[in-house]
């Protein structure tokens, strides 16, 4: 417990000097953009090979896929209908950002850093979660507020193809079922690059973190907020008492209260919401996600 605690407030140190050098002046928040394409292109995809480079193909492993596909879609169902009395904008709002998985940037390096077996199923299941998020909730959130889409699986297979970590998954996987390792000596020289995705994703946080809201829209990110992780508790009392596997209830229960992905930051302000108002949201939900996922470890507790 007392190791778990430790590297909880190490992750937290690590977003706190972001936002303190940003606060002094010696970083900006574009610095974190720049944070962001290394992690995106080069550290996460480290972190992907090396991780799924010996891993035994598993019926379950492809069924997490599935699982970040369909849980997404009930997590827009649910936003939807518990915004169906508020405007487009809302609606808008808040199917964006209380759906969908922060992987890349949070969740993976938290598993990382607490459960390193569970890698394997957080990158099954953030294929289905990139699928949703590189078109499919888009296409979901316009047909559901009334506005005109039409449905281009290409535009979406492009975008797929084109982010560098899904290909890194799509292109792991199959390796793995034809049984073909790549070698030690590559895994050697990327291993520090993956090691490095920890602290950068951290740090990225702290550089984007902002804490200022209009009083107007303090009700709104309350009740984004609510439902995100309303729902995500609710989600986790149901898979403890499901008969599955304990690193499974483990890994689906992070998932359930991951924060705001940085799609649906981006999507809300494509809609017309304020950026300081989604920009805030993003930053309260990495600040609840960090305690709430190193409780779910300390309460379920890290043994397979």
């Amino acid at each position: 417990m007392e190791a778990i605690l430790i590297q909880a407030v190490g992750l937290f140190l690590i977003i706190l000097l972001g936002f303190f050098l940003k606060r002094v002046g010696l970083l900006s928040k574009a610095d974190g953009t720049t944070l962001s394409v290394v992690i995106v292109n080069v550290t996460l995809p480290a972190v992907v090979i090396v991780n799924l480079a010996k891993l035994s193909m598993q019926a379950d492993l492809v069924l997490f896929i599935i699982i970040g596909f369909v849980w997404s879609l009930v997590q827009i169902a649910i936003a939807w209908f518990a915004s169906r009395k508020d405007s487009a904008k809302l609606q808008q709002l808040y199917m964006y950002c209380a759906s969908g998985f922060n992987i890349g940037n949070f969740t993976l390096p938290f598993v990382q850093g607490f459960l390193p077996m569970g890698v394997p199923f957080i990158s099954m299941f953030d294929m289905g979660n990139s699928i949703m998020l590189c078109g499919g909730t888009n296409i979901v959130v316009d047909r559901l507020v009334g506005n005109n889409t039409s449905f281009h699986p290409k535009q979406i297979a492009l975008r797929l193809v084109r982010s560098i970590p899904f290909t890194c998954y799509l292109v792991m996987l199959c390796l793995r079922i034809v049984n073909i390792t790549l070698p030690d000596s590559f895994l050697t020289m990327l291993q520090p690059v993956a090691s490095a995705n920890v602290f950068l994703s951290m740090f990225m946080i702290g550089l984007y973190l902002e804490l200022r809201l209009p009083k107007s829209a303090v009700r709104d990110v309350v009740k984004l907020l609510s439902i995100r992780y309303g729902v995500g508790l609710a989600i986790i009392v149901a898979f403890y008492f499901l008969p599955i596997p304990h690193l499974q209830k483990v890994i689906l229960s992070l998932l359930a209260i991951t924060p705001i992905p940085l799609f649906g930051v981006i999507n809300s302000v494509l809609a017309g919401v304020k950026e300081e108002v989604v920009g805030f949201a993003s930053s309260i939900s990495f600040l609840l996600s960090l305690p709430l996922m190193t409780l779910v470890v300390l309460i379920l507790g890290t043994s397979v």
